[in-house]
């Protein structure tokens, strides 16, 4: 029997699901793009959004799109690794290690940026970002102040977040898949808010993270991750 002929009498969910996956893999639909609408598939295929809403359903369990509430669906981003600093989550991190992750949470509110900040996310300043600061332990030592703040665009639901559960990482790797990073790292010594949580004099130097995330073609955080110089390394692979 012909390939053709063979599609022509697949399921039709099936069909959609194999016109979606070959649109991603030739790069029509890069990561972060948003793919049709439910109602639009439907459409051109000439079926109901029950059997669209299975193919996509299938895609998404499979880690090729992902869904975002309220704001449709788009392709997922491969595990994103950065040429030194992978993105991924501090409690992960401390998990691998064997040992126990808490996190305290400091702050968490929608605020209006200061001059400078506004410019990093491209926005007039008079809009309002939100604003999270958040201490990570690792076996009951402050490792991370992590000091982010993101755009309500990408995250609406950042404020209604339970960061005692999940951290910001995990919870903005799905609401905001991630299209590209910008990074750079120093060693500096820490005022004393941040010398404070992390139970170290403000003479002890830090390994400081600065990391803006680019989501749906915005972006989507800017963060400050203050590590104890004594208790925290970067490291990757090249």
């Amino acid at each position: 029997m012909a390939k053709k002929e063979q599609q022509e009498q697949a399921p039709a969910f099936q069909r959609i699901k194999d016109y979606l996956l070959k649109e991603v893999q030739a790069g029509t639909w890069k990561e972060g793009d948003a793919i049709p609408s439910e109602q639009v598939l439907a459409k051109e295929f000439g079926v109901s959004r029950m059997t669209v809403n299975r193919a996509v359903r299938e895609l998404t369990t499979e880690q090729i799109l992902t869904r975002i509430q309220g704001s449709g669906t788009y392709v997922a981003q491969h595990k994103y690794q950065a040429t030194l600093v992978e993105i991924k989550s501090i409690a992960d991190e401390v998990r691998a290690r064997g040992h126990q992750h808490h996190s305290e949470l400091h702050q968490l509110v929608e605020a209006k940026p200061a001059e400078l900040l506004a410019r990093q996310f491209k926005l007039k300043q008079e809009r309002k970002l939100f604003h999270s600061i958040i201490v990570h332990f690792e076996n009951g030592i402050p490792i991370q102040v992590e000091d982010r703040w993101v755009n309500p665009d990408v995250a609406p639901d950042y404020l209604e977040q339970d960061f005692s559960r999940i951290t910001p990482n995990e919870y903005l790797m799905v609401a905001a898949p991630l299209q590209g990073v910008h990074y750079s790292i120093e060693a500096v010594n820490p005022p004393k808010q941040i010398a404070d949580m992390l139970q170290i004099p403000v003479k002890e130097p830090c390994l400081v993270l600065h990391r803006q995330t680019l989501s749906l073609g915005k972006v989507a955080s800017v963060v400050t991750m203050w590590h104890p110089g004594n208790r925290y390394q970067f490291a990757g692979n090249f």
